[in-house]
């Protein structure tokens, strides 16, 4: 889904590693640490990788320099409950598109929870009762109703595991929420492992493996091939891993 490169919020990063320790951990991450520049091509980018490959650890750091809380949230928000991001941020670069977004999200899995917690509080102190009560419905009624309310036409949303909390029928709706909002100029920018989240036509993968940030098809994915193999050969596969087990 390639519109015109210049009307995204964010068109290409750049890394300034002279900015970042000679002995942090991030020039030991085979995917980053020879990155000095990467384009966005389509308003659907979706990382790819092993976990560890150094997905979330980029998708962060665009986060943060984008001015969004590090546990996530919009612009808005301004809470920690613990401070674990990178210093990647400080190195970073943003080249941006002539359009100013108008609304934007930074989505993280494993901190929901707290970015919830956070919204009761401001939903309090909101003299206009307009906040959002997530802890009233389930991790994935929350989630579809943050999609749902939060996402705009011309936004960026930074989305990392987001199938985490969703069933594969939610998930094909997340999936024609992203759709239909790039269509209209919205960026997003995603960490998965989804088979179906990666399935979405016209965006482009990016693989953190083999050492390198590279395009890749779908069917090139592990998370395709791991998933079509088990569906296809579910009796072999579950017989081979319990007898290797019980040796």
């Amino acid at each position: 889904m390639s519109l015109d490169i210049s009307s995204r919020p964010v068109t290409e990063i750049r890394i300034d590693w002279d900015k970042i320790d000679k002995n942090s951990y991030l020039r030991k991450i085979e995917a980053l640490r020879d990155l000095e520049s990467l384009v966005f091509s389509s308003n659907i980018t979706v990382f790819v990788g092993e976990n560890g490959s150094g997905k979330s650890t980029l998708l962060e750091a665009i986060a943060v320099k984008y001015g969004f809380n590090p546990e996530g949230g919009t612009r808005n928000y301004n809470f920690s409950t613990y401070d674990s991001h990178s210093e990647l941020c400080d190195a970073l670069k943003l080249i941006r598109g002539v359009c100013k977004p108008g609304m934007g999200y930074f989505l993280r899995a494993e901190s929901f929870y707290n970015v919830a917690t956070a919204e009761e509080i401001y939903s309090r102190l909101d003299p206009k009762g307009n906040g959002q009560h997530f802890h009233e419905h389930s991790h994935g009624e929350s989630f579809l109703k943050l999609v749902r309310t939060s996402f705009r036409n011309q936004g960026l949303y930074l989305l990392d595991e987001p199938e985490a909390a969703l069933s594969p029928q939610r998930q094909l709706t997340l999936l024609l929420e992203i759709v239909n909002h790039a269509r209209q100029g919205a960026q997003f920018i995603m960490a998965t492992h989804s088979p179906i989240l990666l399935g979405i036509s016209g965006a482009e993968l990016l693989s953190f493996d083999k050492g390198k940030i590279h395009p890749v098809r779908y069917e090139e994915t592990d998370s395709y091939n791991v998933t079509k193999m088990f569906i296809e050969n579910r009796d072999q596969i579950l017989g081979k891993l319990l007898d290797e087990q019980e040796r």
